[in-house]
């Protein structure tokens, strides 16, 4: 693996160190070892297969290595009280369909503490981040996949995490929303909200401070968009991607 960037703070927001992960014989991720700092936007690019999920889901505690640690705030994960400070959209919304959006919002605010007038302001604040207000009422039985995709990242939102964790976000989401979510995160990085991201998509790598470039369980890369293009003497993600390992498949 290329490690491009050498600077460190003394205490990363995330911190894996030589997680192995295996199920049955298949290796899935082999000794993976990143730190990501307070206030980045961190990028896994990978294809389908590559790991970058159960590296998601490693990260928070919903899995656990069979080798390495993940440490999470300065706390080992998995840790059931670590809930409360990161915000997590996976790639399979969890979703009441029965509910209408602002009972899935009010259930799953109650679970972060939130309450009274303040849980209604962050509502209304993570629905008119990803256009959904006037959608607020509606079952989501009713919603196309689009619109549960925008729900999902609503409630990852809703208690203002320290750290934000999004399984390939904008899948399923048009590109002008795409844009709109995309301006979001980095006013939320900006403010100091620190971001970890799966993608596929090249132009959204190029949107993050640092990557880490995940084949086949393997982290093949880790810098700026800007250092694996030079270092692989590439004009694009894509290009760099290849000469390490990669190839994309959809």
């Amino acid at each position: 693996m290329t490690n491009l960037s050498t600077s460190a703070s003394p205490a990363p927001v995330v911190d894996v160190r030589s997680v192995t992960r295996r199920f049955g014989s298949k290796t899935v991720l082999d000794n993976i070892s990143l730190q990501v700092e307070r206030g980045e936007l961190f990028g896994l690019l990978g294809p389908s297969g590559s790991g970058k999920t159960t590296l998601i889901k490693l990260i928070t505690g919903i899995d656990k290595a069979d080798g390495g640690s993940v440490y999470m705030l300065g706390e080992q994960m998995p840790k059931l009280s670590m809930l409360q400070r990161f915000g997590y959209m996976a790639q399979s919304d969890a979703l009441y369909n029965e509910l209408t959006a602002k009972e899935n919002l009010t259930f799953f605010a109650s679970l972060y503490g939130l309450k009274g007038q303040h849980m209604m302001q962050r509502i209304e604040a993570a629905m008119a981040i990803v256009n959904l207000q006037d959608d607020l009422n509606k079952t989501v039985a009713a919603y196309s996949g689009g619109m549960k995709r925008r729900l999902s990242l609503a409630l990852s939102l809703l208690h203002e995490p320290e750290l934000l964790v999004l399984d390939e976000p904008t899948v399923g989401i048009d590109p002008v929303l795409r844009q709109s979510i995309w301006k979001e995160l980095g006013e939320m990085r900006k403010r100091g909200t620190t971001i970890v991201l799966t993608t596929h998509v090249m132009d959204e790598a190029d949107k993050c401070d640092r990557l880490g470039l995940i084949r086949d369980g393997k982290l093949t890369a880790l810098g700026t968009p800007e250092e694996i293009k030079t270092s692989s003497g590439s004009a694009t993600i894509e290009e760099a991607f290849i000469v390490y390992g990669g190839g994309v498949r959809e």
